[in-house]
C-alpha cells in the first residue's frame, strides 16, 4: 500500500517505495541459506544387546487384592479380617527381595476411599509392583 502526501500536483517529492526488489532479494537469500545448511542428523546412540535375551527363570507370582462394594478386602480369594492384617501382609510383600505383582481389583461399586486406603498402604509400605486390574465379574 502507498501513502500519497501530495496535494495532487506531479512535481511533487515521491514518498512510495517499491518494496518488490527488496522481497526478491530477501527470498534469493532465504533459498540460498536453506540449501547451505547442511542437514543434521538426530541420532541417539544406543548399545543394543547383541543374541537372543534368556526367558525369565520363573513367572512372576501374582497377588490378588479384591475390594468388595463395602469396603471387604480379600488376598487371593481370602477375606482379610482387619487392617492390622493387612498391614501386614503389605509388609510382608514388601520385605521380599523379588516383590510378587500385586493386582489390585476393585468392585465397580465400591467407594474411592476404600481403593484408595489399599492403594496408600501399599505404597506407604513400600510394595512397588502393584496395579489396578478389571475384574471381569463385576465389569458387565
Amino acid at each position: 500500500m502507498a501513502m500519497n502526501v501530495g496535494t495532487g500536483s506531479d512535481d511533487g517529492v515521491m514518498v512510495d517505495i517499491n518494496t518488490t526488489p527488496l522481497i526478491d532479494v530477501m527470498l534469493v537469500l532465504l533459498i540460498m541459506l536453506i540449501i547451505t545448511i547442511p542437514i543434521q542428523t538426530h541420532a541417539v546412540k544406543m548399545n543394543m544387546p547383541v543374541g537372543p535375551s534368556a526367558p525369565p527363570l520363573k513367572a512372576p507370582e501374582i497377588i490378588r487384592i479384591d475390594v468388595d462394594f463395602d469396603g471387604t478386602v480379600g488376598w487371593n480369594g481370602i477375606i482379610v479380617g482387619t487392617d492390622a492384617e493387612l498391614q501386614g501382609k503389605l509388609a510382608g510383600v514388601a520385605a521380599q527381595a523379588d516383590q510378587p505383582e500385586v493386582h489390585l481389583r476393585p468392585n465397580k461399586l465400591v467407594t474411592y476411599k476404600h481403593v484408595a486406603h489399599v492403594m496408600a498402604s501399599a505404597q506407604r509400605l513400600g510394595v512397588t509392583k502393584i496395579g489396578l486390574v478389571g475384574n471381569e465379574q463385576f465389569m458387565r
